[in-house]
């Protein structure tokens, strides 16, 4: 499980919204030069991002959390996102490119259009799945003490 310390700042029902701030593991990190996370974090300076848990503990505003999600999940969810979609437009491309060749324009079209046909299939499949890849609250933690591992 990857582990995100936040701040409950707002109950809606059984869900709760944590702010976290992903900046401190990447100072500790041994692959920090090469990572993507620290690029982003560094785009934006640290700001915080906002995440919507099911709020299993009964946590309230200004309550301090633990927000964890499957290495897996976070794996799968990446590759149905960025993967999918590109696999699909090279296939298209090549149905193409095998069947009407010296088309440069319709290979163009393919490709478009099997990049929008995979991420149209991204999308179904993470709305109908949206359970597999929802973040879940951890513990809380007690004002004053340290999250350690």
């Amino acid at each position: 499980m990857i582990h995100e310390t936040g701040t409950v700042i707002s109950i809606s029902g059984n869900e709760a919204w944590v702010q976290t701030i992903r900046e401190s593991a990447c100072q500790t990190c041994k692959a920090r030069h090469g990572c993507g996370q620290k690029a982003l974090a560094g785009m934006t300076s640290g700001q915080s991002r906002q995440i919507r848990v099911v709020n299993t503990l009964g946590a309230r505003p200004g309550d301090q959390v633990t927000v964890a999600i499957e290495e897996s999940a976070l794996l799968r969810a990446s590759l149905l996102v960025y993967a999918l979609p590109l696999l699909l437009m090279v296939v298209a491309t090549a149905l193409v490119g095998a069947i009407l060749p010296g088309r440069d324009g319709m290979a163009i079209i393919s490709a478009v259009m099997g990049l929008g046909v995979g991420l149209w299939l991204a999308r179904w499949y993470s709305i109908r799945d949206a359970g597999r890849w929802q973040p879940v609250m951890g513990r809380l933690i007690p004002v004053g003490a340290e999250l350690s591992d």
